[in-house]
Parts: C-alpha cells; structure tokens; sequence
C-alpha cells in the first residue's frame, strides 16, 4: 500500500514533484492522521534541493488533518480528532507521528487555520519567548509582513511590547498596525531609536542594519533568511556594549507549544492569516509566490476536494 505526497524529486521543478511512498505505519506512541491541509514554508522549498530531506522523501513539516488510528500505547488524542502537528513529511495523504509532534484543534478554529500555525508560529512565539518580550521593551519585526512576522507583532503587542513592523513596501504593511503594531515602517530607515529586541527573518544586508539598531544588553533572535544574501558585517560592528545575534532552530517534540498556538488563535490572540490558498495540486503556484514574496501571511495547500 502506498500514500501520495509531495516529494523530493531532482527531475521536477524546483525539485519537487508528486510520488507514493510507503503508507505509514503508526507505532508506539504515535499515531496515524488522515491530512487535509498543509502549510507551505520557505524551509521546505529549501528542503527539496538541500539534501536535508532524501530523495523520494516526504517534504512538509506544517499540517492539520484527523486521526484516523489512535496510539496503541494509550497515549494521544482518540480516533476522529482534530490536530495540528509539526513533524518532517507532512505533505502526505496519511502520516504516522508521535503523540508529542501534535496537539488537538479547539471548536472555533479551522483545520485550515490551524495548518497555517507551526512553523511560523513556533518560531515566533520561541523567539520571543527566549528574548524575553513584555512591557516597556522595543520590538523590531523585520519582513513583518510573512507569516513569522505576522504571528511577532500579534505576540509582541500581546506581552505589552512596542512593536515596529518593517515590511518592502507599503502595500506590504497592510494589516500590520490592527494586528498590533504601533509602527510601520518600510526598510530600516526610519527607526530612530534603539529597540531591545530583532525577531529578524530576511538576514543579509537587513540583518547587518538591525543589529546597529540593538540597544545595549539588545538581543537579535535570528529565526529567516528569506533574502539569500550574505551578512556582511564592517569592522568592529561587533564590539562595544553587550548585545547578542542568536541563531534559532524550530525544535520537534512541539506538542505543548502548538496547544498554546492554537489556544491563543481561538482566543482571538493569534489570527492566522492565508495570503494563498489552493489544492496541492497548485503547489508549484504557491512555491513560486512565496519565492516571490507575494503572499501575505501564510500559503495553506487543500489535500481534499474544496467544498
């Protein structure tokens, strides 16, 4: 028995490409979902020509779906719940994942929604979290207008911060001050004075610029690098008063994270936000926009047939 998925495959544009691969088998620990939605992130269009993911391998790591086996350990939600998981291979019909890669989907958000919430939510709720954002700190949210960035200046604003939202564009900023932030900005320019805290997710030149943004004690948390350029940094950029550039990794084992993602989108806290929608079958379309940067917020893929 085989499950269709979206794999690394070198022939295909962009190096990936429908396959089958075996159909999971969920065991101890884990249990076995029936996908419905996935969200695409720029980590994954990297995944497929990295080598980070195998060839004929499953890409994915954001979706949503039911549980079609519970986990024979007793462990896990039951058969027919809603969740959101977090795990490597996600862009399948059917994954086996373990009980701690997921969390159930409250009433009142979609699975949909919910699709569009680990990747980005995780990193910004944990960069923020490990900068220790609250009230009467600077926030800067660089490429604010992603889906990393949207979720920061929603989390930032609700611990109390400041938060300044640097976009490309104007058209860019769209959204940005009612989601919270107390200024727009595009580029770097016009911030003039220091901020505590960076959640930088474009890297090169812009993340050069936002680290002489830092206040002393400052920190930077590194969570993108959608740009692709290299930092270059000029002599002595790093000496002088306490500051700290730090590199951040979205950890598996997100189960008790992705519950406290979800709680704050039902609460209204966390809206997420689909600038692309459409079958997986489209997913070459929605790669192509999020290379481009044409997609505000989040790019969710449909695996079932739309209503």
């Amino acid at each position: 028995m085989f499950t269709r998925a979206l794999i690394v495959d070198p022939s295909a544009p962009a190096g990936i490409g429908f396959g089958e691969i075996a159909d999971p088998v969920a065991g101890p620990g884990q249990v076995l979902i029936d996908v419905q939605y996935a969200s695409l992130n720029y980590a994954d269009i990297n995944d497929a020509t990295s080598g980070r993911v195998p060839v004929g391998a499953a890409l994915g790591l954001d979706a949503a779906g039911s549980v079609l086996q519970a986990a024979t350990d007793g462990s896990g939600p039951a058969v027919g719940t809603r969740v959101v998981l977090f795990a490597q291979g996600a862009f399948a019909e059917r994954v086996a994942v373990d009980v701690s890669a997921l969390a159930q989907v409250p009433d009142g958000v979609g699975l949909a929604e919910a699709a569009a919430l680990p990747t980005a939510g995780l990193a910004a709720l944990r960069s923020l979290r490990a900068a220790a954002a609250g009230p009467g700190k600077r926030v800067l949210v660089t490429g604010a207008s992603g889906g990393v960035g949207r979720y920061a200046v929603r989390l930032a604003s609700h611990a109390g911060a400041y938060v300044i939202a640097s976009v490309g564009s104007p058209a860019r900023g769209d959204g940005l001050a009612k989601a919270g932030a107390d200024e727009v900005v595009v580029g770097l320019d016009d911030v003039k004075e220091p901020v505590d805290i960076v959640v930088e997710t474009v890297g090169g030149p812009h993340l050069v610029a936002a680290w002489g943004l830092l206040a002393p004690g400052g920190t930077l948390q590194s969570v993108g690098w959608t740009s692709g350029e290299a930092a270059v940094f000029s002599p002595y950029a790093t000496v002088g008063p306490t500051r700290t550039l730090a590199s951040y990794v979205n950890e598996f084992g997100a189960a008790a994270d992705l519950a406290e993602l979800v709680r704050l989108a039902a609460e209204g806290v966390l809206v997420p936000e689909i600038g692309w929608r459409d079958s997986w079958e489209s997913f070459a379309e929605a790669a192509d926009a999020l290379r481009g940067r044409r997609v505000a917020g989040k790019a969710v893929f449909d695996l079932k047939s739309r209503d």
